[in-house]
């Protein structure tokens, strides 16, 4: 299994993370990834980036050494009821949206809590992945929430570090999330989370789970980027037509086979 679209990471923008956007052009290159994305904090955390800075992004390439890079924003769940610090204006800047918990911004809370407040953002339809789901600290009723993102065409992430170096616990819960999206019939995305240029497009600890359990790649939206654009497309983002030309290159859509050219 390959991946080779990133939907998750963060450059210097992030004031814990330690690398620029050029910095991730060039690693991702030399990785042969198709496609990454940045998606940097937004400004509600303690280290987020400025609302200026995703305005912004337009003046970044789409496209350096046959490599694509997404404009995206990691936005924070609000307490008590959901719903994300984004603001209005901001949406025609970004190609999607990352909906996360984070502690400095919703304080840990119960199952029927941290629920409501995810099940009440994916319905306002302003993100398309749901970060780190696996976080002990706010425990899901996974089902349920499966359940309003299938609804909402909106993707549960499998996050790369949440196996590692974050958020610890998230282990046996990613691997339970990857089981009912399957018996659900419904998708995932897989994201690195980097927060260093070096480990864009490390998805070994999710790939080793995922293979280990028999979770089909066909279930992960972002394995190439011509998957990842018809996604995103589907939410009626621009960029779907923008990069369509350039990503039709990779569109034998298999992990197996595709190679950047």
């Amino acid at each position: 299994m390959r991946i080779l679209t990133d939907t998750h990471a963060h450059t210097v923008a992030s004031d814990h993370a330690f690398s620029t956007v050029h910095d991730y052009f060039q690693i991702a290159r030399d990785k042969g990834l198709q496609l990454f994305s940045i998606t940097d904090h937004a400004p509600t955390m303690p280290d987020g980036a400025h609302y200026w800075h995703f305005g912004n992004m337009k003046v970044i390439p789409r496209v350096v050494g046959n490599v694509g890079m997404l404009r995206g924003i990691e936005a924070n769940i609000l307490e008590p009821e959901g719903g994300l610090d984004i603001l209005d204006k901001m949406h025609p800047f970004l190609d999607f949206a990352i909906a996360s918990f984070h502690e400095p911004v919703f304080a840990p809370a119960d199952k029927a809590t941290s629920t409501r407040a995810v099940i009440n953002t994916i319905k306002t339809g302003e993100c398309q992945i749901v970060g780190h789901p696996g976080n002990p600290n706010y425990p899901l009723d996974y089902e349920e929430v499966i359940r309003a993102a299938r609804d909402n065409n909106v993707v549960l992430e499998i996050n790369n570090s949440s196996f590692s170096h974050s958020r610890l616990g998230s282990e046996s819960n990613c691997v339970h999330i990857m089981e009912l999206i399957d018996r659900l019939d419904w998708k995932v995305a897989f994201g690195s989370d980097s927060h260093i240029a070096y480990s864009v497009g490390d998805f070994d600890h999710a790939i080793q789970h995922a293979e280990r359990i028999g979770f089909p790649e066909a279930r992960i939206v972002n394995a190439t980027a011509p998957r990842f654009l018809r996604f995103l497309g589907e939410h009626d983002k621009p960029v779907a037509q923008e990069m369509a030309e350039w990503a039709s290159q990779f569109e034998t859509d298999s992990t197996t086979t595709a190679q950047p050219q």
